[in-house]
């Protein structure tokens, strides 16, 4: 494991949120998994926009529109260049990763129909199961699901044998968000267009962790949100190769999508403006490429190798409590633990720790049938971020020990 080099103490100080205290304790922010926190550096830009250039885009001459609508072009070229994306039209802006999922879903609808079938795998958000399960009840498609085993790992196996020639589509999450596995997406995409399928990964939960080059990856669409990387909420990005969203119907009809109107007939405008309907979120998708040069600033690779320190030193520490299991043991995961105690519902555990001042999630995290397998109601999850410290890893660990306690 390499040693990691971050000034944390320096970077604490981008946060304004890590300095408050939570019923009277120092705050220790471990939900990173459900949304990161934002930097001052982002908020400025946030402030910055609404006090000097707020504005519609693309369509006013006057001196506002026209700085709004450069910030924001700007921002989707930022995006562009992050993920090495070919052609800055291959970026949509959406609400997030719902969003993006459902736009894709919708469009496909177009093309499913009886008798094919679509593949997701068993550690799926529900947004990544829902909009398939509507989609082949509309169309008379088949889901079937890729398994997993007791590590928390997709079996790959398995997935190569789901594979046929009535695969139309696969999905899958780059990173789960209930138990960090790094799933094997090179080996599903490469594997998934031998049978002429197209692939959607779900990337919310890798790009804080991880910097995706979607043209070495050969993807089809890959989704994320800006709230995960330390931009805000209600804003996100749908990447769809260029072959693929001039297939695709709209999935909204209104203003800035169109090219022409009458009441006979419309026609669309060119992407990425036939999938952005309406007044965007503007000050989401400049704030959104502000976050990413935030973290380009700070460097992926410094990142990645400090949360994984963060990882195997709190693994180590939560594993010493008697009766503590973790859930998702792959041998590539990220910086996110679950685990409960037993005999302890994860709720109670949850409840005690944010008394200490300590936020962590519980409950399903949007993941039932991960829990289904495991037979379980949830877990406590501590997911960690660059910004997190070996001492409010001290502090779970502490926290969850009084908790046991107190509960058993």
């Amino acid at each position: 494991m390499i040693q990691a080099t971050l000034d944390v103490a320096t970077i604490r100080k981008d946060f304004p949120i890590l300095q408050r205290e939570v019923n009277g304790k120092p705050l220790v922010y471990l939900d990173n998994a459900a949304t990161s926190q934002t930097p001052r550096q982002v908020i400025d830009v946030i402030v910055d926009y609404y006090q000097n250039y707020n504005a519609n885009i693309h369509r006013g001459v006057h001196a506002l529109s026209q700085e709004a609508t450069d910030a924001y072009e700007a921002a989707r070229k930022k995006i562009q260049e992050h993920f090495n994306i070919a052609k800055s039209h291959e970026v949509i802006f959406t609400s997030g990763t719902t969003h993006s999922i459902n736009l894709v879903a919708n469009g496909f609808s177009s093309f499913l129909k009886k008798g094919d079938e679509v593949l997701v795998s068993a550690m799926e958000h529900h947004s990544n199961i829902v909009p398939w399960q509507m989609l082949c009840e509309r169309t008379g498609g088949t889901l079937k699901v890729i398994p997993m085993n007791q590590e928390g790992e997709l079996i790959m196996e398995e997935y190569h044998k789901l594979l046929t020639e009535r695969t139309k589509l696969v999905f899958c999450n780059h990173i789960s968000n209930a138990l960090g596995t790094i799933n094997p997406i090179e080996e599903i995409i490469e594997a998934a267009h031998k049978v002429g399928a197209a692939v959607l990964i779900d990337g919310a939960q890798a790009a804080p962790h991880i910097r995706a080059d979607l043209q070495a990856l050969d993807v089809d669409f890959y989704t994320i949100s800006a709230h995960k990387v330390c931009g805000p909420t209600g804003v996100g990005m749908l990447y769809g190769k260029e072959e693929w969203l001039k297939k695709l119907p709209p999935y909204q009809g209104g203003g800035e999508m169109i090219a022409e109107v009458t009441f006979e007939k419309t026609t669309y405008a060119d992407l990425p403006h036939k999938f952005e309907a309406g007044t965007p979120n503007i000050c989401g998708g400049i704030a959104f490429g502000a976050a990413l040069d935030y973290m380009n600033g700070i460097g992926f690779d410094e990142i990645a190798h400090y949360e994984e320190e963060l990882l195997h030193y709190a693994t180590e520490k939560l594993l010493v409590i008697e009766g503590l299991r973790i859930y998702g043991t792959a041998a590539k995961k990220t910086s996110v633990i679950s685990f409960n105690i037993e005999g302890i519902h994860p709720y109670d555990i949850g409840t005690i720790l944010d008394k200490l001042g300590i936020a962590v999630r519980t409950g399903h995290h949007c993941a039932q049938p991960i829990m289904d397998f495991y037979q379980i109601p949830g877990t406590v999850r501590a997911s960690f971020s660059f910004y997190n410290t070996k001492e409010e890893v001290d502090s779970l660990v502490e926290g969850v020990k009084r908790a046991k306690n107190m509960l058993v």
